[in-house]
């Protein structure tokens, strides 16, 4: 399997609607970087089961928990003071970046932790359905799902 998963992620994230998608699952709870990894293995027909969703659950919670969200939430938190002061939009720019290079780390781990699995002989599973929370917003999910069907594997 081509071990690109980053670039999979930021050309679905670039399809029309899938910014949008991504952040409204993200506030009700999902692992956005978990599902962009689902549409690149959904891409790649790995059947999906319940052990391999639970060995990318253990790569990705401890990374999410311990470095993701709280450079999310100061990010966030610094919101308002960044838009009157452009020293802490500096820094708030900053943290955002370290953000996304925190998620592109995830990303390069969860291409790890899949690439020794095969494609199927035919598509079987969903690998969205597996690993998307119990109340993810299903509009969100469509659209991803939607976008990541049109998608083409970006030359390596």
């Amino acid at each position: 399997m081509p071990p690109d998963l980053w670039n999979y992620a930021l050309a679905l994230y670039g399809r029309r609607g899938v910014e949008a998608a991504c952040l409204q699952l993200q506030n009700e709870g999902a692992d956005v970087c978990l599902l962009l990894c689902a549409c690149w293995l959904q891409a790649h027909q790995v059947a999906p089961t319940q052990d391999r969703a639970t060995a990318l659950r253990r790569v990705s919670e401890p990374w999410q928990h311990e470095v993701i969200a709280p450079l999310r939430e100061l990010r966030q938190r610094w919101k308002a003071q960044a838009q009157h002061d452009p020293q802490w939009a500096g820094l708030r720019g900053r943290i955002k970046g370290l953000e996304l290079e925190a998620e592109q780390v995830l990303l390069e781990r969860l291409a790890h932790c899949a690439s020794a699995w095969p494609a199927a002989q035919a598509p079987a599973g969903d690998w969205l359905a597996l690993l998307s929370p119990a109340l993810a917003d299903g509009a969100a999910l469509n659209t991803l799902r939607g976008a990541a069907g049109s998608l083409q594997e970006p030359e390596d």
